[in-house]
């Protein structure tokens, strides 16, 4: 069984460390804790594991992150993997700060690599997680933020739920999304 995990963000080292590239973030957490590196392909950097007897195929679209659905279609198309077994990593401003939520489908949230996603899908049926950047940014200003750096006490903060995370998308894998959901939504 195949799994594609597709982690959103922005190439370039101007948007490192930046809430929008949590789904980077995420994926070379995973990588780190697997030992494995990525390698440029078409569209993304990509990089494969066999965890459970399942493959997992880590997807960092290199397409930014308002054009992802390019990236996303043609991975689900090249590898062959069912709707249903890709998970898409996206940061989430109407979460509070490191608030996790996996959902089965769902609306685009006002995220425009979502929204680029389901556009290029035709189906807002996949599954999603939602990793929370919080919303402490004025009036205007959500750009600016989602694109700003994490603080120092951010990062801290950050790091237990990166780990939940990682664990989260091994779940996913091996016991499905319901089980996952269950066991790590909510807490």
């Amino acid at each position: 069984m195949k799994y594609l995990i597709i982690g959103l963000g922005n190439i370039g080292e101007e948007y490192a460390n930046t809430r929008h590239n949590i789904g980077f973030v995420i994926l070379d957490a995973l990588a780190k804790d697997i030992g494995i590196t990525f390698s440029a392909k078409r569209y993304a950097n990509v990089s494969k594991f066999k965890y459970k007897s399942r493959i997992f195929i880590l997807i960092k679209p290199n397409t930014y992150i308002n054009l992802s659905g390019k990236a996303v279609n043609y991975w689900i198309k090249k590898e062959k993997v069912p709707i249903e077994k890709v998970l898409i990593i996206v940061d989430d401003i109407a979460l509070p700060l490191g608030t996790l939520r996996m959902k089965s489908a769902g609306g685009d949230g006002g995220h425009n690599g979502l929204i680029n996603i389901i556009e290029t899908l035709g189906t807002n049926n996949f599954p999603r997680l939602r990793f929370g950047t919080g919303n402490d940014f004025a009036k205007g200003r959500q750009v600016e933020y989602v694109l700003g750096k994490w603080s120092e006490k951010e990062e801290k903060l950050l790091i237990p739920h990166i780990e939940q995370t990682v664990e989260m998308i091994k779940k996913f894998g091996t016991v499905g999304i319901d089980r996952t959901m269950a066991m790590f939504n909510n807490k």
